[in-house]
């Protein structure tokens, strides 16, 4: 390894041990992904996962400022090629490898802005904020899949990675609503009755659904993973059902260790 190849692995370790500390799933999903794939999907999530904890709680101090740099510094380094912060350097390769720029990082950096000004969502900007936040991630993880193998597929399929992006956070919603409503005073789905928490999980089931039915049209060295993390998600999507609005409320369902192997196990048919 020359110097610069050298970091570049370094950095995205230091990705792989963001995503292991905070998300057993996409963390068991990533490993099945082929060595093309796998670094630049451990990229993307250790930034994504750096942002929202930075939102979330982990930054006590000005975590606008924080936010605010480190965008700077991911929009400096898909410049350069080079940050000093591993995370940053790791997306940043990632982003100028397989292609894609600030029509998705500007759109993430603004969707995590808005959860530090809490309010309460229209339809509106609950899309665009699904779109920056979990939409734009599904475009950036097809850049990686399609990279060097079929780059020319990309429009046909980023509206199933789109809908995959915004099936997995709107199931987020539901798993979260305590913490989001209680600790930091969001509300995703306002005015959430009964009636409505059947919805979402019904709108949600959807996205999933049809996400799904595009997983054989990615390049086959990358459907297992995908549909692993996919089957994880529909997983807690089941958990959520039987738990109901009064469960998702009690506290945050998980789907058991147990269970998400077999999700994967099933995801590796």
């Amino acid at each position: 390894m020359d110097p610069t190849e050298r970091y570049t692995a370094a950095a995205v370790a230091a990705s792989a041990v963001v995503i292991r500390q905070y998300s057993t799933s996409f963390s068991m999903a990533s490993r099945m992904m082929p060595r093309r794939v796998r670094p630049h999907i451990t990229s993307i999530y250790g930034l994504v996962r750096v942002a929202d904890e930075v939102v979330d709680g982990a930054c006590a101090v000005d975590p606008r400022a924080h936010l605010d740099g480190l965008e700077s510094a991911t929009e400096r380094a898909m410049q350069t090629g080079f940050s000093t912060d591993l995370v940053v350097h790791a997306f940043a390769n990632t982003a100028r490898t397989t292609g894609f720029g600030t029509e998705l990082t500007r759109p993430f950096f603004a969707s995590m802005r808005a959860d530090l000004t809490p309010a309460p969502h229209t339809a509106e900007s609950l899309a665009e904020y699904i779109h920056g936040s979990a939409e734009v991630v599904g475009l950036m993880c097809l850049r990686a899949y399609l990279h060097g193998v079929a780059p020319s597929d990309y429009e046909a399929l980023a509206p199933d990675a789109r809908r995959l992006g915004a099936g997995f956070q709107k199931v987020n919603f539901l798993r979260d609503l305590t913490d989001d409503e209680l600790r930091l005073g969001r509300a995703y789905l306002p005015e959430l009755t009964a009636q409505a928490y059947a919805e979402a999980l019904a709108d949600a089931r959807s996205d999933l659904e049809q996400a799904r039915r595009g997983i054989d049209r990615l390049p086959r060295d990358v459907q297992r993973g995908v549909r692993a993390a996919a089957d994880l998600y529909v997983a807690l999507l089941h958990r959520l059902e039987a738990a109901g609005l009064d469960g998702a409320r009690a506290g945050r369902i998980r789907v058991p260790a147990t269970a998400k192997l077999l999700a994967v196990a099933r995801g590796s048919r």
